[in-house]
């Protein structure tokens, strides 16, 4: 079984990836994280949780592109 890490993602992306990231490693749908994120950035005053978002777009790497292109 392999071990699955938190990521961002590169396919389902609508400013970094980290939201969509997040909905991947809990295998949910990353509408429902989005609806949560903006819910905590309303409640919280935005802020704090802009300040979190872009820590998380620093620290988290991005998903591994593989090319098997050679020519």
């Amino acid at each position: 079984m392999s071990k699955q890490k938190f990521v961002r993602s590169e396919d389902d992306v609508m400013v970094a990836g980290v939201i969509a990231g997040l909905a991947h490693y809990f295998s949910q749908d990353p509408l429902l994280f989005r609806v949560a994120a903006i819910a905590f950035l309303l409640i919280t005053g935005i802020f704090p949780g802009l300040i979190i978002y872009l820590i998380a777009w620093l620290m988290v790497p991005r998903k591994p592109r593989y090319n098997y292109d050679v020519e």
